[in-house]
């Protein structure tokens, strides 16, 4: 179940990205006539694969996946993003489909602009589209960097780079609760899930992590460090 609403003025909002900064009042009030703000309850899909990109989306609130839907089920999440991030901007201006999923890990809020509106704003606002452009290029290298992760390094290595990504880009602390599930770390690290959980167990017994449940715990980050590099 989705709630509509629209809490505040963009000109007052505190949780938009740096590159809107660059907006004047009038482009800000222009946005602000036409936007939207959706609530996402925990697993609730936000963009689907192959459906047609009409809006992008500024999370708000929450944490999200985003992820390629493979064959037979088998899913690969390109990343992880927390508020104050553009989500849905692949393939805008290109086919207007998206190419990958976005899916609430968490309650989540976005704010949705549409994508006529956006294009309007980048045409009449240079620093803006610069902006747009460097941001669309971090991300194109995020996600190289994952899939180059994924197709060099074995299981372990994975592993490893999964626990470090959440510890240091996510969570921000060796200590964290996380909203995701066992699948959804397998996933990130491309493995079954079986897989996922049996190295997991290992990283425990050796005394390199710790977890109960969702809580977890890098004891050894040098040690996770050197088998993120051999793997």
């Amino acid at each position: 179940m989705v709630i509509f609403s629209k809490s505040t003025h963009c000109n007052a909002c505190n949780k938009k990205m740096n590159i809107f900064r660059f907006l004047t009042n009038e482009h800000l009030e222009f946005v602000n006539q036409t936007r939207f703000e959706t609530h996402f309850l925990k697993g609730e899909i936000i963009f689907k694969q192959g459906a047609p990109l009409t809006h992008i989306a500024c999370l708000t609130s929450g944490k999200v996946k985003v992820y390629i839907e493979g064959l037979y089920h088998k899913n690969i999440i390109l990343e992880i993003l927390k508020d104050s991030h553009l989500i849905g901007i692949n393939q805008f201006r290109v086919n207007n489909r998206h190419h990958y999923s976005v899916a609430a890990l968490e309650d989540s809020t976005a704010c949705f602009i549409d994508v006529e509106v956006f294009d309007k704003l980048l045409h009449e606002n240079i620093t803006l589209c610069m902006e747009f452009i460097t941001y669309l290029n971090t991300c194109f290298s995020r996600h190289i960097d994952q899939l180059t992760n994924l197709t060099q390094k074995n299981m372990h290595g994975r592993i490893a780079d999964t626990l470090l990504y959440l510890s240091r880009e996510i969570y921000e602390s060796d200590s964290f609760h996380t909203s995701l599930s066992r699948q959804d770390i397998a996933d990130h690290a491309a493995l079954s899930k079986e897989s996922a959980i049996r190295i997991l167990k290992e990283f425990k017994d050796e005394k390199i992590f710790d977890f109960k449940g969702n809580d977890f715990h890098i004891l050894d980050q040098s040690k996770l460090e050197n088998i993120s590099k051999s793997g």
